[in-house]
């Protein structure tokens, strides 16, 4: 079987751990050229881009802040610098805290919807405006159930929530704005099996399990799979779509 993304050249951000790394790994696997960003997870970020070599795929490693738009800027150059273009954006840099809305302060509701919506923001911007130079090119942005009418558990943090419901209303907008060229979708996950969640507390981890349908947490992997589909050919007429996978948690 032919490579699905043979030639492309993917840029995914926060790509050194959980998701972003299943991502890299699988889009390597499949014949992209991966550029790996990380901010501060660099030992992980030289474990994945030797694990790409290894098996033969192209990596680059691009250390960048995605809510600084000067190092946005130069991810953006070091990565065309290196493979020649930008065919694939992965949006997946994310944080959050797991914190009660009273408890949580301002300096962590701004270093959320700075990394999450402000990150996803600029790092579309960028890179859109070498593929609507190219009339091709697509944009995967991470959401969350968090964005949608999810379950009660998947609304427990309000900081985080609106931050991934901004992301789903950008990728929207951005569907429109840069159609017919550029194809922006976004994918939705529930609770993955990450580092991200490895803190969540048993009670609550239960709770998730029970209201998903399939009666278990996601794997990174399942998340990969999805964003191959919205990188690839396949998806083309595929545009301003949020894919959820949850499990069927979303499902309301």
């Amino acid at each position: 079987m032919p490579s699905r993304l043979h030639g492309k050249v993917a840029l995914i951000t926060g790509s050194s751990r959980g998701i972003g790394r299943a991502i890299a790994f699988l889009f390597a696997e499949e014949g992209a050229k991966v550029a790996i960003n990380y901010n501060k997870s660099e030992t992980q970020a030289e474990e994945l881009f030797n694990r790409i070599r290894k098996m033969g795929g192209e990596a680059l490693l691009v250390k960048a802040d995605v809510s600084d738009i000067k190092e946005v800027k130069q991810m953006v150059i070091e990565t065309v610098r290196a493979f020649g273009g930008i065919d694939i954006l992965v949006n997946n840099a994310g944080i959050i805290f797991r914190k009660d809305f009273f408890d949580s302060s301002e300096e962590e509701l701004d270093q959320i919807l700075d990394i999450n919506l402000k990150g996803t923001y600029l790092c579309c911007r960028e890179v859109a405006q070498l593929m609507l130079e190219r009339k091709k090119g697509k944009i995967i942005n991470m959401a969350s159930i968090s964005g949608l009418a999810a379950d009660p558990s998947g609304l427990r943090y309000p900081n985080y929530a609106a931050s991934k419901a901004g992301v789903i209303g950008l990728t929207r907008s951005l569907a429109v704005r840069l159609g017919p060229y550029v194809n922006v979708n976004a994918i939705s996950p529930g609770t993955i099996e990450t580092e991200m969640t490895a803190s969540i507390k048993p009670d609550v981890r239960k709770l998730m399990t029970e209201e998903a349908p399939l009666k278990r947490l996601g794997k990174p992997e399942e998340v990969a799979r999805a964003a191959l589909f919205l990188a690839s050919d396949e998806s083309d007429f595929i545009t301003g779509e949020i894919l959820t996978v949850s499990g069927g948690r979303a499902m309301r």
